[in-house]
Parts: C-alpha cells; sequence; structure tokens
C-alpha cells in the first residue's frame, strides 16, 4: 500500500518571521505592556560577572525568573544578596532576544529582612540535624582501603552511573557496582532516595554506599537537604560517600555523610583502591620482603659460623685436656710398669706356668726356670 503525504508550503501572500524578528517583536509586546513594577522574591544563584553584572534568579513557591542588574545600579546596592536572601527589586520585564529567554532588568533592590520560605526550611533541617549529632566528626567512619562491593544511590539517566562505573573499571576492576536507582530531583526524589538508602542495610557484603548526582542548578539539589534523606543516610550500616556534583555549595547530605566527594568521579576514586599503586605496593613490598629474607639469611650464616668456631674451639679444648690427662697417666703407669724396674739391672724369675719365683723356697733344685731381663728372657736351672 503506497501512502501519499501531501505537504504544502506557505504562499508568497503569507508572512515568514524569522526567530529574531519574533524575539524582538514579543520583547515590544511585553516592553509596552509592563512599565516597572515591584516584585517580591527569594534571590538564589547570584553571580557575579567580571564586568561588575549581577545575575541571578528570583523565585517563590510557584514560580522562578532569571534576572540581570547591571553595574551601575549593582553598585548602588551594594554587597550581593547572599542565596535565601528574600527581596524587592524594581524590575522592568523584557525578554532576552538572542536566547529567547523572559527576564527581569533589575534598577533597585531593597531587602526585606527575611529569609525565603525554602532557605528557613533548610535552615531547620540544618539545626534539627545538628541538634541530633548527624555532623559529628566523632560519627564519622573511614571509608575502607579496598572495598570490593559498592552500593551506588543515583539516577539511572544521569551522568553520575556512568562516570563512577567507568573510573573503578579503570583502577579496580575486581570490585562491584550493586546499583540502586532513584530520582535524584524534582517531585518524589527523595521518597526514592530513602527508599534506596534503606535498601542498603538489606544487601549482605556491601563495603561502601554511594550517593549524589552531577551537577546541577541549586534548585536540583533540593533532594539531598531532605531531612528524611539526610536521616536514611546517617542511618546506612557501613561508610558512605556523598558525591553531589556541585562545587560552590555543600548540601546536608555531604554534611551527613563520612566523607564529601566534589563529584561522582571523584567518589569513585576515593572508594576503590588504584590498580596501578597496588602493583608497585607488592612490588616494594616483594623487594623488602627479599631484602630482609637476605639480611636474615646472612646474619643467621654469621652466626653459625660463629657458633661453629666456638664449637671447633671447645672440642679442642676438650681433645686438648684429655690429651693432656692421658699423658699424665701414660706417665705414672710407665713410672709403676715392672720393665722400669728391669731397666735398672733387676730380674724376674718365673717358673713353667709363668708364676713368679719370689721366695727361695719356690726354687726347687734342678728345675728350669725363665729370667726375665729388660731385653727378653733367659733360660735357667737351680744348682
Amino acid at each position: 500500500m503506497t501512502l501519499s503525504l501531501s505537504l504544502s508550503i506557505p504562499s508568497p501572500a503569507e508572512q515568514i518571521w524569522s526567530v529574531g524578528q519574533l524575539s524582538t517583536a514579543m520583547n515590544r509586546l511585553i516592553d509596552g505592556a509592563l512599565q516597572q513594577i515591584w516584585v517580591r522574591g527569594e534571590v538564589v544563584q547570584c553571580k557575579v560577572w567580571s564586568t561588575g553584572h549581577w545575575y541571578f534568579t528570583l523565585r517563590d513557591r510557584k514560580s522562578q525568573v532569571k534576572c540581570c542588574m547591571f553595574r551601575l545600579n549593582a553598585s548602588r546596592a551594594g554587597k550581593p544578596p547572599a542565596d535565601g536572601t528574600e527581596v524587592f527589586v524594581l524590575a522592568k520585564a523584557g525578554l532576552y532576544e538572542e536566547k529567547g529567554e523572559f527576564q527581569l532588568v533589575v534598577s533597585r533592590m531593597l531587602p526585606t529582612s527575611a529569609i525565603g520560605q525554602k532557605q528557613q526550611e533548610l535552615e531547620r533541617v540544618k539545626v534539627a540535624l545538628q541538634q541530633d549529632g548527624l555532623f559529628d566528626p566523632a560519627r564519622k567512619r573511614p571509608v575502607p582501603a579496598y572495598a570490593t562491593t559498592i552500593a551506588l544511590v543515583t539516577s539511572p539517566d544521569g551522568a553520575a552511573l556512568h562516570d563512577v562505573v567507568t573510573v573503578t573499571r579503570k583502577r579496580w576492576p575486581c570490585a562491584r557496582i550493586l546499583f540502586l536507582p532513584a530520582r535524584v530531583q524534582g517531585d518524589g526524589a527523595a521518597p526514592e532516595l530513602v527508599r534506596a538508602l534503606k535498601l542498603v542495610n538489606r544487601i549482605p557484603g556491601v563495603d561502601l554506599c554511594i550517593v549524589g548526582r552531577g551537577g546541577g542548578a541549586r534548585e536540583d539539589l533540593a533532594a539531598f537537604n531532605n531531612e528524611a534523606v539526610c536521616r536514611a543516610l546517617a542511618a546506612v550500616q557501613v561508610p558512605t560517600i556523598s558525591a553531589v556534583g556541585h562545587e560552590i555549595d555543600i548540601s546536608l547530605t555531604d554534611l551527613v555523610a563520612d566523607l564529601r566527594a566534589a563529584t561522582p568521579s571523584a567518589a569513585a576514586e576515593i572508594a576503590v583502591a588504584d590498580r596501578g599503586d597496588a602493583i608497585r605496593l607488592l612490588d616494594d613490598l616483594s623487594i623488602r620482603l627479599a631484602s630482609g629474607l637476605t639480611a636474615r639469611t646472612r646474619l643467621a650464616a654469621a652466626r653459625l659460623g660463629r657458633s661453629a668456631d666456638r664449637l671447633h674451639g671447645a672440642v679442642e679444648g676438650i681433645l686438648e685436656s684429655r690429651r693432656h690427662l692421658t699423658d699424665r697417666l701414660a706417665a705414672q703407669l710407665d713410672a709403676l710398669s715392672p720393665l722400669k724396674v728391669l731397666g735398672r739391672g733387676y730380674a724376674v724369675a718365673q717358673d713353667a706356668s709363668g708364676r713368679v719365683l719370689k721366695f727361695r723356697g719356690d726354687f726347687v733344685s734342678g728345675e728350669v726356670f725363665d729370667l726375665r731381663v729388660i731385653d727378653g728372657q733367659v733360660r735357667a736351672r737351680v744348682e
């Protein structure tokens, strides 16, 4: 089946506007409809440019609008307002034609001497958490040096998940990441974060928990200032890292967590060890172990050598003393030997059985006997 589409283009008689023409026309329409008006709201994200101009957002419970205050008027206003300050501004509504954005061009700013409602709530939660000791440095736990299982609580659609996975795989590939998805901004973000953080305690073997998101406007970080989220984070049973990617502002979860990281990537670098560093450490330990064993072996060999020398000396001493004793006993035996007596000219008479004839009665006339002298025997007979 063939489907034919009938396309029509504007006729030459119809007016065709460019985007710039439309923006200019809308700016004129707004400028003609509204004169300078007083507006009350809460200032957030006030930035002072090098030109001296101020750019900020004015908000209330329902809406927000971008504002600019040029250098001359800003210098008259004095010090830039802190986030959360409620003010009156005298402004003229208009359209920033280059971007097509509605804005207020502020000429005067007066503080209302009040704190904005959102800032009031933030201060209340901060005081409550501080009173309960959730910011106490004494309760901070050290992050494990070699975490192997990490629970990650963040949005499935944000860059934080990709950043943490990428850094972890690069630094410590053997680590496991258990992803617990939760919205990180908008309605319903706080309950989902609480639910995910409570789930961490039900998973066995988790070493560390990272909660956070990538960068965003201050309003986008509201969920991480929520009291229920902060208390759920404090109740996590393993060390925690808050990684709300916003360098300027510190969220309340940053104060409650055991450690704060500027970005999710930085949190991953803190959470896991570096494989290269671990290999270098092992190499260094191997060298030190080998060196220690070599030194101990040399020491043992030296001690063994000294022991052998001492043993040899002891044996020599024993043998020498025994040799002296033997020589002394030999001399004594030699002095007592009958041969010594014979050497002095004496002789010993023995009968045929070898019995020594010592008395006259032992000699029988005509009997043959042996006469033992120094160099042998002489056959003799009794007369």
